[in-house]
């Protein structure tokens, strides 16, 4: 079988420990790109990702955002550590992939939009890969580190984040840990926002050893743990979050041939999540929300080259139990009062091959070309929690997940284009598939899963075209998503909710197709050799079949900065905000948002304390202190006021 495929660029390009040179092999040392931005240094990852044009969140509190892909749900993204899947244990949702990571352990994320990310599983709106820290062995022992810490007034957040490495010729070990502990936050009223408060602590370990020249295993770990985390939009909060990230890598370099690598990973991660509501005495009904995520998978992965061509071929398999529970108590707990499975059991199984290509047909474009094909496999244990709504549904389901993808790429003189369009597949999650009376608080209905649902399939056209010369530069990029089948929640005419807080209930269906406009435009000035101007504006339509507003889509959006340095010194300024959202959807919960905009200022100051490298970071977010709620924020929440921030990080080199 012919599989097409694409070889794509990442956003933030990782390179490897061993790396093939075509005349020669050799082991060098590459600078990785922090994870950080101009504003801020010590960033979370959600803050990280949110710097992204293509990347929005929804958020329920202050804590674990869950990730939108061009405007899209995290069902619709594949989102990784190194390619390995994670699947969250949560039913709301409140364990997104990306709060299992701290932003010290990364080198990089990798962002690749629609068709362009299905390397790693199906897809529609794309993938979000998170890069470990990779130290490449040395000639003689090293030793490197970092420590960074800071202090956050608003919600008097502090946070430790340490990272050490030590390198030989032969063996090389990278270990980080992090933790962050923060209270409640105020608005821009300065009224307490309750039960926004939060602790994480994590930790990896990572040992390589060279088993050959030109080859080497690799054993890592990360170890996550959130405890008495608030969620002010949710009835309930989380108790206790913990996962365990766990691979095992072996990777052969080739010297002058065809193949010039091979990589193959075996991986096992295992997730629980507690939701509860014992800090909320003003529920008539308690209820516990405890959830269960177990995953083993596999990734092999050869690279080849040969003169003008390159190509990557990937076999990516997993197996995921993911079981979730629902118990109800009176106000006296000990007396329960029911019990049902809100993912009864759900055995996940999914094995495809990917082949990315990539054709230079002169030396200013090139030709991008792949694809994917995938078997989904689902069985759900207890099946009777389904039948009760769709009687009769199999206990078992397979599904082929196909998908293509083309792009060409071109430069003429300052100029560059490209074009691209894709097509493919992807299976209904676990919810929306087998979820039994989940809870959603911002429509404040109970979703019911539906194991008969179709595959949904995404029909994608994109472009781009940009100028840059010496001193500006500006770049434009559009897509536009044709999705039939479109699954979403209507209102079911039978059943009634389990929740008192409940209005009624509702099913998961396929609308007949769904389209999504996203828009971006940016572009940079160096107005001085050391003072740099940078905009973005950002614009997506959603909309269903009747023409109805798809929710969460963002409004028009926009964000400008200055940067400055002298010397050691270094100021920045930032505004941005969103215009009113006008495109909403009352039938999901939505409602009308005003525009806000949001000012933004931090200086640093770079010095050295016994030839370290230390920088001092201090600055204002939400300067003005401005009341505002977005689009995206769970149940009208209030996004934090001013928050003064400081910062000190230390490199130990």
């Amino acid at each position: 079988m012919f599989f097409l495929g694409v070889y794509v660029h990442a956003q933030n390009t990782e390179n490897d420990s061993l790396s093939t040179v075509l005349e020669e092999i050799e082991i060098h040392t590459v600078t990785k790109k922090k994870i950080e931005t101009e504003m801020k240094m010590a960033v979370s990852v959600d803050e990280f990702l949110a710097s992204s044009d293509q990347i929005s969140f929804i958020k329920r509190g202050a804590y674990a955002w869950e990730p939108l892909l061009n405007n899209m749900s995290t069902e619709r993204s594949t989102v990784t550590i190194d390619g390995m899947h994670i699947f969250g244990a949560c039913t709301d949702k409140m364990d997104p992939v990306t709060s299992y990571v701290e932003s010290n352990n990364l080198s990089a994320i990798d962002i690749k939009s629609g068709q362009e990310g299905g390397m790693h599983g199906a897809t529609v709106a794309g993938s979000i890969d998170m890069k470990r820290k990779t130290t490449a062995f040395s000639e003689g022992k090293q030793w490197n580190g970092g420590y960074q810490s800071g202090f956050e007034f608003n919600n008097k957040q502090f946070f430790n984040l340490g990272n050490a490495s030590y390198t030989s010729n032969r063996f090389v070990a990278d270990a980080s840990i992090g933790h962050r502990k923060a209270e409640n936050y105020s608005d821009g009223n300065n009224v307490e926002v309750n039960h926004s408060q939060f602790e994480k602590f994590n930790t990896s370990l990572a040992m390589s050893y060279k088993t050959g020249p030109l080859s080497a295993v690799r054993v890592d770990a990360i170890f996550d743990v959130a405890k008495n985390v608030g969620y002010p939009a949710l009835p309930m909060d989380l108790w206790l979050s913990r996962a365990l990230i766990t691979s095992v890598s072996y990777k052969q370099l080739f010297e002058k041939r065809l193949v010039r690598s091979w990589d193959t990973k075996v991986y096992f991660n295992t997730v629980e999540h507690y939701m509860d509501d014992t800090k909320r005495p003003e529920n008539l009904v308690h209820m516990d929300m405890p959830g269960w995520s177990t995953t083993y998978g596999l990734i092999s992965k050869i690279d080849l080259k040969k003169d003008n061509y390159g190509s990557e071929i990937q076999l990516n398999a997993y197996d995921n139990l993911s079981i979730a529970e629902m118990r109800m108590y009176p106000q006296d707990r000990s007396k329960r009062t029911m019990f049902a499975y809100s993912w009864p059991w759900v055995t996940t199984r999914y094995a495809g091959l990917s082949m990315n290509n990539s054709l230079e047909i002169s030396e200013k474009s090139h030709l991008n070309f792949g694809g994917s094909l995938g078997v989904n496999y689902n069985r759900s244990r207890y099946a009777d929690f389904n039948w009760i709504f769709h009687p009769g549904a199999p206990q078992e389901k397979t599904r082929f997940l196909p998908s293509l993808y083309a792009g060409y790429n071109a430069e003429v003189h300052l100029f560059h284009f490209s074009v691209g369009g894709g097509y493919g597949h992807r299976a209904p999650s676990v919810s929306e598939g087998y979820g039994y009376y989940i809870y959603n608080s911002f429509d404040r209905y109970d979703y019911i899963g539906n194991p008969d649902l179709k595959n949904e399939i995404s029909y994608e056209i994109n472009a781009s075209a940009g100028f840059k010369n010496d001193r500006w530069s500006v770049e434009t990029k559009a897509n536009y998503f044709y999705i039939k089948d479109y699954i979403i929640g209507r209102i079911l005419s039978m059943g009634s909710p389990m929740n008192y807080q409940s209005v009624g209930v509702k099913g998961y269906t396929s609308l007949e197709y769904a389209t999504l406009f996203n828009f971006s435009l940016q572009a940079t000035y160096d107005i001085l050799e050391h003072l740099h101007w940078k905009g973005t504006l950002t614009y997506a339509r959603g909309k269903d079949y009747k023409g109805g507003n798809l929710p969460f889509i963002r409004p028009l959006s926009y964000q400008a900065s200055l940067q400055y340095h002298y010397r050691d010194f270094s100021f920045q300024t930032s505004v941005n905000g969103d215009g009113k959202q006008i495109n909403y959807s009352p039938e999901y919960g939505e409602d009308s948002t005003a525009s806000y905009i949001i000012w933004n200022l931090s200086a640093d100051y770079t010095f050295y304390v016994q030839n370290f490298r230390t920088v001092f970071q201090a600055g204002a977010e939400n300067l003005l202190n401005r009341y505002y709620s977005t689009y995206a924020d769970w149940g009208n929440i209030p996004r934090m006021g001013r928050n003064v921030f400081m910062s000190l990080k230390i490199n130990f080199n």
